[in-house]
């Protein structure tokens, strides 16, 4: 849970309660569908594309929310008691992506669309982004999809995360000539070293190797412990978001021409945000590239990831109301609130710097073969195990679903 206290907007399925009565329910998801509806007739321009994407994006908030698919609490799990069943999940999720991903990013084109796969350099930026992403959101209780997510399923809290997430961004969007002047060894794809069909091999079974060492370092008796997954008769919930989670993101790909991506988003919105109380982007030179100039004078559906990010907060909301969790309440202490306000503005920052959070960079990055999604998970486990034992300073309690 994001918060120290039990909330139904985040509960696992197993959790649902009668406590909402039936209309209600029917009356957000409602909603949910009423807003989707109006965005599908509002959207401009290349209407097609970002109808599917928005559709893509409710689907991706959907299972995220129904199968309880985080990240935040798996990296806690693992670095404070070897729990191993959200990551050997997110493990699948990537064998998965990386087959489906592979052809395509080789090819280098599908459907008459170019394609083109989450790359970034490998450098100081992206291990001390990271690592201050791996500490904000164990103070946040949720990652950029997990921020989304939750609060589109009813965390008021989370709505504050969201808040300073885009500062965050945005702020260091305003450092980042500083930041790509570090030392880096600039961009190392496997797929370009040794050709995608060696690098697709490599790469699954480095990752077979993972799932496996992390299968044996499980503690005792984890056989029967939801910590715990197997293939064939672990935790089936966490296996089915994987799987799903792949495909959708696969589909991503093959519409927006680049793999999904959440943080993008934030960094945008806040600059639009600055802009409206009089900041000139005129003197920032990241926000004088043409990708983000262009971003800037449109309109925020006519950004792919915008349009994404919005999805996932609609279908989140709407499984919320069909399930009957969907309890939006103030309910969390002062020291709450400041680690939601420290941990956003931390993952914001780091984000932005290392070119993406759990999702664009990781997931994505990892799924493309570029180096530096391996580096980012490793450099946020360490700020991890930093920011898991912070959260005992704030009240927060090990129930986060992010």
């Amino acid at each position: 849970m994001p918060s120290s206290r039990t909330s139904y907007a985040t509960l696992p399925a197993g959790e649902i309660t009668d406590a909402v009565p039936r209309r209600p329910r029917y009356a957000v998801a409602t909603a949910a569908l009423a807003l989707s509806g109006v965005l599908l007739v509002w959207f401009p321009g290349e209407s097609w594309r970002m109808h599917v994407l928005l559709l893509l994006g409710m689907a991706l908030g959907a299972v995220l929310y129904l199968t309880s698919f985080g990240f935040v609490s798996s990296y806690r799990e693992f670095v404070l008691r070897r729990g191993t069943a959200g990551l050997q999940a997110q493990i699948v999720m990537l064998m998965l992506a990386t087959a489906l991903f592979a052809p395509v990013l080789a090819n280098g084109s599908a459907f008459g669309h170019s394609m083109s796969g989450a790359v970034a350099p490998v450098g100081i930026q992206v291990l001390a982004g990271a690592f201050l992403f791996g500490l904000g959101m164990q103070l946040a209780g949720g990652c950029g999809s997990g921020t989304l997510f939750t609060a589109g399923g009813g965390s008021m809290r989370m709505l504050v995360v969201l808040l300073f997430f885009c500062a965050g961004s945005f702020w260091a969007s305003l450092h980042m000539s500083w930041w790509e002047r570090l030392p880096s060894r600039g961009e190392v794809v496997l797929g370009d070293l040794v050709g995608w069909t060696g690098a697709t091999a490599l790469q699954l079974a480095i990752l077979a190797a993972v799932w496996t060492w992390l299968a044996l370092l499980a503690p005792a008796g984890a056989e029967r412990s939801p910590r715990r997954i197997s293939v064939f008769a672990g935790n089936r919930t966490l296996l089915a978001g994987a799987v799903l989670l792949a495909v959708l993101a696969f589909l991503v790909l093959l519409v927006a021409g680049h793999p999904w991506s959440i943080t993008w988003a934030f960094a945008l919105w806040g600059a639009k945000a600055a802009i409206a109380f009089g900041w000139q982007p005129d003197n920032s030179a990241f926000w004088n590239g043409d990708f983000q100039r262009t971003a800037l004078e449109g309109g925020i559906l006519e950004d792919v990831t915008s349009v994404t990010d919005i999805g996932i907060v609609l279908g989140a909301l709407g499984a919320a109301g069909i399930t009957g969790r969907f309890r939006p309440r103030m309910s969390f202490s002062a020291a709450s609130l400041a680690a939601a306000v420290i941990g956003g503005l931390a993952m914001g920052y780091g984000a932005r710097i290392a070119y993406g959070c759990n999702i664009g960079a990781f997931f994505s990055g990892v799924a493309s073969t570029s180096l530096h999604g391996w580096v980012w998970i490793i450099a946020a486990l360490g700020g991890t195990a930093i920011g898991a034992r912070l959260r005992p300073w704030f009240g927060l309690q090990d129930r986060a679903r992010g």
